[in-house]
């Protein structure tokens, strides 16, 4: 199993400004990792769907473990 590192951005005139990350100590793959993200931040940010508070989700870089 991996780590990986989520970030939400919102899009402001078609500029990417990061609202959160979320990170996911261990997925079976990066799909599952995003889905898991998507649902942390909702829960975290008190809205059903993390839409309400950013537009995009996307895989940052890979979160190595020290």
């Amino acid at each position: 199993m991996s780590s990986y590192r989520i970030q939400f951005a919102k899009e402001i005139f078609g500029v990417p400004f990061t609202v959160g990350h979320v990170d996911i100590s261990r997925a079976r793959d990066a799909g599952r990792a995003l889905r898991a993200a998507e649902i942390r931040f909702a829960r975290t940010h008190g809205v059903t769907d993390w839409r309400e508070r950013a537009d995009t989700a996307a895989l940052a870089e890979p979160h190595l473990d020290d």
